[in-house]
């Protein structure tokens, strides 16, 4: 029986993997990559490319629709939960690559429950990545939290009056998946004169990485999804 891998591949940038999650890359026998639309390519399998030898690595893609309806997602979370037990009980070794970390806000958690519900008996070793915050404040060069200062993530799609009390509780409020509701956000954060203390980030580490520290510019863009705004 071989082990299970869950390795975070950071927010984009192939010089963000750690020195272990390459070395599991470059040493397992099968790659599963997630993908919420099949006619866009996986950001996670294109950040490790160069760390891959198709000629000798099977690498699988497999759709995990982008919805909340779990009627559509248990199905796909079961089926790659038992693709990935399937081939470690056959002795292949399989990672799981996700986008940043595969504890934060990752598909991974999910198939993570499933496998040890299902499979307790195959070993899992889940190796951290680089999350797409602190990639972001290092590349806007803007502190997250210092001395006593409390921090708050939360899904944007959460809901206007929870961005609300948590500007109003946490000195740093950093928002995920801006997208729906970012007319709202931008209208929030000029009624509470946040305008001067607002970094927008989009796409970090990536070719296509948007850093916004004017907050003209910032209301004017239009974002993509994987976008976030640190609000101190």
């Amino acid at each position: 029986m071989a082990t299970v891998y869950a390795v975070g591949v950071g927010p984009g940038d192939p010089e963000l993997l750690t020195r272990k999650a390459e070395r599991i890359l470059r040493s397992v026998d099968v790659i599963l990559a997630p993908v919420s639309n099949p006619a866009e390519a996986s950001v996670a399998l294109a950040t490790i490319r160069e760390f891959v030898d198709e000629s000798r690595q099977e690498i699988i893609v497999h759709q995990f629709p982008m919805t909340s309806d779990r009627s559509r997602l248990v199905p796909a979370w079961q089926e790659a939960a038992t693709m990935i037990a399937a081939h470690a009980e056959a002795g292949r070794s399989v990672v799981f690559i996700t986008i940043g970390d595969p504890l934060f806000y990752s598909t991974f958690i999910y198939l993570l429950r499933i496998l040890r519900e299902q499979w307790p008996q195959l070993p899992i070793e889940i190796v951290p990545g680089i999350s797409s915050i602190n990639a972001a404040a290092s590349e806007a060069a803007f502190p997250l939290v210092e001395g006593d200062e409390k921090m708050v993530v939360i899904p944007a799609t959460a809901g206007i009056e929870q961005i609300k009390t948590a500007l109003e509780t946490y000195e740093t409020v950093v928002l995920l998946k801006v997208k729906p509701l970012y007319s709202a956000i931008m209208e929030l954060l000029r009624t509470t004169g946040r305008e001067q203390r607002t970094v927008f980030v989009e796409r970090v580490g990536s070719s296509r990485q948007i850093v916004l520290t004017d907050f003209n510019q910032i209301v004017a863009h239009s974002p993509d999804y994987l976008s976030l705004l640190i609000i101190k």
